[in-house]
């Protein structure tokens, strides 16, 4: 059983924190370190869309190469298809030899696609949750649990940096948990791959195509197979299975226990068996790698069919009937 920290030293962070990417991750982790008291200054490509709104919200900004130098701790928070090139040209030949390199998720370490020289701490400070959430929840006065690690200790205080700047983000009011490069980087890509995106996004749209087939109104399978998953979530989230279970109606309840063995059976846990290990041997770190390269022809294929689905259009409806407002999807990286 892992212990749960719930404190680091701010202290150690007497220096200046660069933080590299200003989107989902990168503003959030600005942002609180901001808040926090850390000296922080963003940087990012001459050009960038998100330099405007960094200065708006009071932060420096800066080029990579520029907010580099004379950093005692950069945090990469690019996405992993950027890191690799944006050490080799920018950071590695402008960073000090001795700052610390943080990262908010192990692939570009863990597969190799980036080694630091023996001078530099590598750390790694993980929030288990969206930038979004990071930021709203330390700004009502939580925290978003945190996962840290240690992958390079050049300095002989690199677990403590790295508390301490969970602490910065808002970690260790909701508790840090420390693993491994090896052991986060795999799990996470297990979860959004078997269970919390690819899983439960195909479960959701086999679901809405069940019900359509069988003649029952698109709006009606929206709601019942998407619409009404968050507030299930929700009540999985605030007390487990069991308090969802508590929740809902005995109806429910004994369909769930009956019927939810039957949908996701032994076959769909030999899929997931063959998943991670994929993952562990590193198969899909070499498919997505040589994805990337290439500029993500597949992903952005993906995309573009899903934006054509029928739930999908029924959803937009829908949801502008609740005058519910969404971000635009994002482009590749």
């Amino acid at each position: 059983m892992a212990d749960v920290i719930k404190s680091g030293n701010l202290d150690l962070l007497s220096g200046k924190v660069a933080v590299l990417g200003y989107g989902s991750q990168g503003h959030a982790h600005a942002l609180n370190l901001a808040d926090s008291g850390v000296d922080v200054a963003v940087g990012l490509r001459k050009g960038s869309s998100s330099w405007a709104a960094a200065e708006e919200a009071g932060l420096a900004v800066g080029t990579v190469a520029e907010v580099v130098q004379n950093a005692q701790l950069v945090a990469m928070l690019v996405p992993d298809g950027s890191q690799a090139a944006l050490w080799r040209e920018e950071v590695q030949p402008n960073v000090p030899a001795d700052a610390a390199l943080l990262f908010a998720h192990g692939f570009a370490i863990h597969y190799g696609l980036i080694e630091p020289p023996a001078g530099h701490d590598v750390i790694m400070v993980a929030p288990k949750g969206p930038g979004h959430i990071v930021r709203r929840l330390f700004e009502e006065g939580y925290g978003t649990p945190a996962l840290v690690a240690v992958a390079q200790d050049a300095s002989g205080n690199a677990r403590e940096l790295a508390l301490a700047y969970a602490t910065g983000i808002g970690a260790a009011r909701a508790g840090i948990i420390e693993t491994n490069f090896k052991n986060e980087t795999e799990t996470d890509l297990f979860g959004e791959q078997a269970v919390l995106c690819g899983g439960a996004s195909q479960l959701v749209q086999l679901g809405f195509e069940t019900l359509v087939e069988a003649g029952y109104p698109p709006e009606l399978a929206y709601y019942e197979c998407l619409h009404e998953l968050k507030l299930i979530v929700d009540l999985i989230y605030e007390g487990g299975i069991e308090r969802m279970h508590y929740s809902i109606s005995d109806t429910a309840e004994y369909g769930s226990h009956s019927v939810g063995p039957k949908v996701i059976d032994d076959h769909v846990r030999e899929n997931m068996r063959a998943v991670i290990k994929r993952i562990q041997d590193g198969e899909f770190a070499r498919e997505w790698i040589a994805e990337m390269e290439k500029g993500a022809p597949s992903l952005v294929e993906a995309r573009k069919k899903l934006a054509d689905t029928e739930i999908e259009k029924v959803g937009k409806r829908l949801r502008a009937l609740q005058n519910r407002e969404v971000e635009e999807p994002r482009g590749v990286g």
